[in-house]
């Protein structure tokens, strides 16, 4: 069995001017390695569709997926990031039964946060292309919502997060 490690979408970024954008993922735990993955800007839509929950008046293909799985008396009950080969990320959708789906980490991730199920990321994957993002002290809000904060605060304190970011700061992602 694979080491993984529990992750939440911290959010999306462009790194650099005319640069593909990102999905962060942060790890749960007391740690604070950060992953960035490279998806394209369709990909960055819907994720961003189903992190916010917006739902559409007819159904994408991260839904028509998670319809046809439930057609199929099937559930996704994870998202695994597996593997990092050749600079490409690679991930599973875990369905009941312990079923597994490979499929791109964008999409994954997506139907994840539309099915509300937990995403996790090999610690393998982690050791090798996450960063570490240290926090000076007192500065913890910014990782951290704080009681009551609104969406649009915690989005700005991810943005002053990223401003403190350069793109030296991720190895070479290398996308999907």
């Amino acid at each position: 069995m694979i080491p993984m490690v529990q992750v939440r979408v911290q959010g999306l970024a462009v790194v650099a001017r005319e640069a593909a954008p990102v999905v962060l993922l942060r790890e749960e735990s007391g740690a604070r390695r950060w992953l960035a993955i490279t998806i394209g800007a369709p990909e960055a839509q819907e994720l961003a569709a189903a992190q916010e929950n917006v739902v559409s008046a007819r159904p994408g293909t991260v839904e028509l997926i998670i319809d046809v799985l439930t057609a199929l008396e099937q559930q996704v009950v994870r998202v695994e990031i597996t593997k990092l080969r050749e600079s490409v990320f690679h991930a599973d959708l875990v369905l009941t039964g312990d079923l597994r789906v490979s499929a791109r980490p964008s999409d994954a991730i997506a139907i994840g946060l539309r099915s509300r199920v937990p995403l996790e990321v090999a610690e393998a994957v982690l050791d090798e292309a996450a960063v570490d993002v240290t926090v000076a002290a007192g500065d913890e809000s910014m990782l951290e919502g704080e009681p009551g904060e609104s969406n649009e605060e915690e989005i700005q304190r991810f943005r002053d997060l990223l401003d403190e970011v350069s793109p030296e700061d991720f190895i070479d992602p290398g996308g999907e």
